[in-house]
């Protein structure tokens, strides 16, 4: 039987709060990693250059795995660091029987090829599901390990009891980190699945036409605000996966994060939807520790078979 994890409402909507789901899923991953007799699974983290934003991401998942009881290693790089470099980090964190995932921080500096670098990584460590033997396997509905986002997104559904299965999905926004990743997953039969799915980007005319369908929204497209009331079909849920930086002086750091989705205004509209910050973002966290727990399970039942 689903929990029902949705913990506030405001203005008639319920506000699915992804600190509050992301905290019962954690404790159950912690649960399952103290059952681990062998060893605690080991996430390896690559972290090319000083970008404060990466920088405060990477210390965010090594608390995450603290807490969960996993072994974080960080190999921090320089700004200048070259391909090899970079390289020769991902091969040491192969390598490793220790670690059981690897996740490259990005973005990456400008001069160096992200998905060169990524595809270097283990198809067996690839934690974050950016190799393109994981999103060939996602494709073909035979997932193993699913970009953390989208994954998290359908964590956030299913454990708030939302059923998507014969559902319209609209989604906006076609990057391989969450739109075209989040349809593939969305598409497949079974858990999380079931759905039809369209998926809207920048040349999409008229892109209410499509959001108005909606029985399920997500907005992962980069530009705060994007979404208004108009264009949400009453009693749908809203997914804001974007996080966007916006000037405010009233602010001490002088910004504040906003979605994609015009939040106050949305929220008379729809049935529920998530905040940002507080949203998705503690999910994509908690997917990646989940992924390394399922990559630790594999890696010790392999040795357990070879042994």
């Amino acid at each position: 039987m689903k929990r029902l994890f949705v913990v506030s409402i405001h203005m008639g909507v319920h506000i699915l709060d992804g600190k509050e789901t992301a905290s019962a899923i954690r404790a159950q991953i912690a649960s399952d990693v103290a059952a681990l007799k062998e060893r605690k699974p080991g996430l390896g983290v690559i972290l090319v250059g000083d970008n404060p934003a990466s920088i405060s991401y990477v210390k965010g998942k090594e608390k995450a795995c603290a807490e969960a009881g996993m072994l974080s290693r960080e190999l921090r790089l320089p700004e200048t660091a070259t391909h090899d470099d970079v390289v020769a980090a991902v091969e040491s964190l192969n390598a490793a029987a220790d670690i059981d995932g690897i996740l490259v921080q990005l973005p990456l500096p400008a001069h160096l090829d992200e998905s060169a670098i990524l595809a270097r990584i283990a198809p067996d460590k690839d934690v974050d599901g950016l190799h393109v033997q994981s999103l060939g396997s996602l494709l073909k509905g035979e997932p193993v390990f699913v970009p953390c986002t989208p994954y998290g997104v359908a964590m956030m559904l299913s454990h708030n009891g939302i059923d998507v299965a014969g559902k319209h999905v609209v989604i906006v926004g076609r990057s391989t980190l969450v739109g075209k990743s989040l349809a593939n997953l969305l598409l497949l039969k079974g858990a999380h699945g079931d759905a039809t799915v369209t998926v809207c980007h920048s040349s999409t005319p008229d892109l209410g036409v499509h959001t108005r369908q909606a029985d399920v929204l997500v907005a992962a497209i980069g530009r705060p605000n994007t979404i208004t009331a108009d264009m949400v079909k009453p009693g749908s849920v809203v997914i804001d996966v974007g996080v966007n930086r916006v000037e405010d002086a009233t602010r001490k750091r002088g910004y504040r994060l906003v979605g994609d989705v015009d939040y106050e205004a949305v929220s008379a509209v729809a049935s529920a939807i998530t905040p940002v910050p507080g949203g998705v973002g503690p999910m994509t966290i908690t997917m990646l520790l989940k992924n390394t727990l399922a990559a630790a399970r594999m890696h010790l039942q392999k040795k357990g078979q070879t042994d």
